[in-house]
């Protein structure tokens, strides 16, 4: 295991760490998530694939609220997203609680959401000095740690606008770990970037799931779903059609819908 895990909150094998039963999700009248069940144990990297507009970021952006279900249940680590029950009703949570909820819960975006005016070190930095109300000496050392791990030990005083792509996109990565979350969500983190840029934060990625990180990937990226994943989930309109370990249905998709889209992106 290497250095990664100290910054990783330690899983207990097999733990379920994602559930989500009956999930549905509507933007006025068009109905984006149709009753999605699923089911993410820790240390687990599940892949989901699928034509765009099938729902899936829509999906991950439920995962911490950021997005609110009309129907259905979330959880993770075993808690009720944003909201809390009594007796058969729901009651959202405050913004405050749903928060600190989200500390546990790390999001890479396509686009990297950089703050512009910050250095390299600064953005990794920021979260915990003002969520977490860290000390600078702690929170420093423990960014510098995160950009020596992503490879970007010698960017440290880089601001966005002198990165690369690829290398802004690690950097968020420091970011998002920065807050010590037991569960990562990367909604398609390369697919900004140019196609020579794309391995080195595949390869970042790839470090994090030897390390253990429960990790819930949006991905267009056929090849790191079969050598990462655990389980690869084909979504389509809002629907959950075919689920397994990634080579099983990428090698032989049981449903004509899977079939199809796997004809055109293998």
């Amino acid at each position: 295991m290497s250095k990664l895990s100290q910054d990783i909150t330690d899983s207990v094998e097999g733990r379920l760490m994602v559930k989500a039963e009956g999930v549905h999700k509507s933007f006025g009248a068009a109905h984006i998530l149709k009753g999605i069940d699923l089911e993410v144990s820790s240390r687990e990297v599940a892949c989901l694939v699928g034509p765009s507009g099938s729902g899936k970021s829509t999906f991950l952006r439920c995962i911490n609220h950021l997005e609110k279900i009309n129907a259905g249940r979330l959880y993770v680590d075993g808690r009720l997203v944003g909201y809390r029950q009594s007796g058969d009703k729901l009651y959202e949570l405050k913004e405050k609680e749903v928060s600190a909820q989200r500390r546990d819960i790390g999001m890479v975006f396509q686009r990297f959401n950089l703050f512009p005016h910050m250095t390299a070190l600064e953005n990794v930095m920021e979260a915990p000095l003002q969520v977490k109300r860290e000390s600078k000496a702690i929170a420093r050392e423990r960014a510098q740690r995160l950009l020596d791990r992503v490879g970007l030990g010698d960017k440290t005083g880089h601001y966005p606008s002198q990165l690369s792509g690829g290398q802004q996109q690690r950097v968020a990565i420091a970011r998002a770990l920065a807050m010590e979350p037991k569960l990562m969500l990367f909604d398609e983190p390369t697919s900004a970037l140019d196609p020579e840029l794309v391995g080195e934060v595949l390869d970042v990625m790839r470090d994090l799931a030897e390390d253990g990180m429960t990790m819930i990937v949006v991905t267009h990226e056929m090849g790191f779903a079969r050598e990462v994943g655990d389980s690869l989930i084909f979504m389509d309109d809002g629907m959950v059609v075919e689920a397994g370990h990634p080579r099983e249905v990428l090698t032989n998709p049981q449903h004509e819908r899977t079939q199809a889209f796997l004809s055109k992106v293998l």
